[in-house]
């Protein structure tokens, strides 16, 4: 194994709620690392949503996954974070007071005198429809999310599920297919009201349809859907003609090594303090959807403001002997020469 890094802050995930705590503690001059087991920045926001729209970012009417993690990059270009992508944190030990050692799978070792766990749900991965044979067609012309909506120019789509991400993608991508065709077992929606009533305006207008029922098979060579087999709920079978499907069938969240670093869960959440969201061990702070406390909403925006609390009081592990003055960036002279405002 390499000589160890040595660094004030590792985070543990590359989300926005862990691009913004980089801001927040890059203002109190402490030097950050992130690891994060995608292949790339983001979190969820580019790995499930890059096209979808945000719209409760503060201040920012609209924006999309991808658009919100690159202006936290531009946001966060001053501090010189460290990223290490496609990486698992496997170990966390405690070998000093305060400091840390993280060991990943890909045999780097950290010494961090805080953590910050900022994993979102942990790892997270796509529920699979129960369709035999389906593994065939991932990849090629079943897909998990939407990445690119340019890919799906032309196609005619199967969009499965009830959800918002299934009425989401049925109306952002109408207008770019050839045809639409949205399948859910039952005729009533979990999505905003508001999407189902556009849906059934297009459902009406004979612009796209709808089917109520369940995919039961597949059909297709070489990794290319032809065309997919349902079940409708009064038991008659049918095949609708589709060159794509887009299952959304939610996310199956799983803690991976978390249960393992020696912080207390509760119902696969870290619980959390209210005044800085540090765990149960000293030095160990949960921002962001992996913890839990009471009254706790799983917004990015309620991320943003646990990591500025948390930067706070992380500020006195790696600065025991420095008296913390806060400041505002619209004053602080000092504060701007750190962003480089002029």
């Amino acid at each position: 194994m390499s000589e160890a890094i040595k660094t004030d802050v590792l985070i543990i995930g590359a989300g926005p709620c862990g691009l913004f705590a980089v801001f927040e503690l890059g203002l109190l001059d402490m030097k950050v690392h992130l690891v994060d087991i995608l292949d790339k920045i983001g979190g969820q926001c580019a790995e499930l949503y890059p096209e979808k729209p945000i719209y409760d970012i503060p201040g920012i009417p609209f924006v999309t996954g991808q658009g919100l993690t690159e202006q936290l990059l531009e946001q966060i270009k001053p501090f010189g974070a460290t990223f290490h992508l496609n990486e698992m944190v496997e170990s966390i030990e405690k070998i000093g007071d305060p400091l840390f050692r993280v060991k990943t799978d890909a045999g780097k070792e950290f010494e961090a005198k805080v953590v910050v766990i900022s994993a979102g749900g942990g790892s997270f991965q796509p529920k699979r429809p129960p369709v035999p044979g389906i593994e065939a067609y991932e990849g090629t012309s079943v897909f998990y999310a939407v990445r690119k909506m340019e890919q799906f120019r032309d196609k005619n789509i199967l969009i499965v599920g009830g959800g918002d991400s299934a009425l989401d993608w049925t109306l952002n991508l109408h207008p770019i297919a050839k045809r639409i065709t949205l399948l859910h077992r039952r005729d009533d929606f979990r999505a905003a009201p508001h999407s189902v009533e556009q849906m059934r305006s297009l459902v009406a207008d004979g612009k796209m349809d709808l089917k109520i029922g369940q995919v039961t098979g597949l059909e297709g060579a070489n990794g290319q859907l032809s065309g997919a087999a349902l079940k409708g709920n009064d038991n008659a079978m049918s095949m609708i003609a589709c060159d794509t499907m887009l299952p959304f069938f939610g996310l199956t969240m799983k803690l991976g090594p978390v249960a393992n670093w020696g912080v207390a869960l509760e119902n696969n959440l870290v619980p959390v303090d209210t005044a800085a969201f540090e765990t149960n061990v000293s030095g160990i702070f949960a921002i962001g959807d992996i913890n839990t406390y009471p009254g706790k909403l799983k917004l990015i925006l309620s991320g943003f403001h646990e990591g500025a609390l948390m930067a706070q009081k992380a500020h006195r592990y790696v600065y025991p002997d420095k008296r913390l003055v806060f400041q505002y960036t619209t004053s602080s002279s000092s504060l701007q020469k750190k962003l480089g405002v002029n």
